[in-house]
């Protein structure tokens, strides 16, 4: 079980109840003036988004709380990521392209923008298409960005059909060649990977990065 601080707590419960101003301001604090980890105070928010998630699959948040939740989180993210980049100067060198987007029937960002985000300060060049992104849509991004991965995000469990219908339609296209696909999700296990056709999962964001990493280093 992850241990925290009270601090620690009090950041991811302000997080999951929208209680904005608190949280940014101890976000800030622990950013700027404690010089917490920004990767750590990153796992918090995630830890809080799953909370979040969570109310709303219960019925209990709305579609303005998942705004408010994803604006919140690109503001600590923004305050984190000069901090990350500053202790690592290696990551100029692009490693490869993603294109990521939420399918179609599903709304959820917050989890694809961790992603985007992990993805983009880990050395990544990284094209977000957004939320319930129509198939040929993904087929002309992929056209126009030509990229090494496509990352397909979705919470509900209809998007499972949306992902497998997506990566249809890139076997009728005939790119699915070309290109690694990974899903990722608040219920994505082995089963729905195979049900989709994808060639991987990511548990969250660090895996994410690390089989783009693997894909991309391998292909090199």
């Amino acid at each position: 079980m992850d241990h925290r601080t009270p601090d620690e707590q009090q950041l991811v419960q302000w997080l999951a109840d929208m209680n904005e101003d608190d949280a940014l301001t101890m976000a800030r604090r622990m950013l700027l003036d404690e010089h917490v980890n920004p990767m750590r105070v990153l796992e918090l928010c995630r830890a809080a988004m799953d909370i979040v998630g969570q109310r709303f699959e219960e019925g209990e948040y709305f579609l303005p709380e998942l705004v408010l939740a994803g604006e919140m989180l690109d503001t600590i993210g923004k305050m984190a990521k000069p901090l990350i980049q500053q202790g690592d100067s290696g990551a100029s060198r692009k490693l490869g392209r993603v294109l990521i987007g939420t399918v179609h029937g599903d709304l959820h960002d917050i989890g694809k923008n961790i992603v985007s985000f992990m993805l983009d300060i880990n050395g990544f060049e990284v094209k977000d298409i957004g939320i319930d992104v129509p198939v040929q849509t993904f087929i002309d991004e992929i056209e126009r960005f030509q990229p090494d991965v496509v990352g397909l995000s979705g919470f509900l469990t209809l998007a499972f059909d949306s992902m497998k219908e997506t990566i249809a339609a890139f076997e009728q296209a005939g790119m699915r060649h070309r290109f690694k696909v990974m899903v990722g999700g608040g219920q994505i296990d082995e089963t729905v990977r195979a049900y989709t056709g994808a060639d991987a999962y990511g548990i969250n964001a660090v895996e994410a990065v690390n089989l783009c990493r693997q894909w991309t280093t391998t292909a090199a």
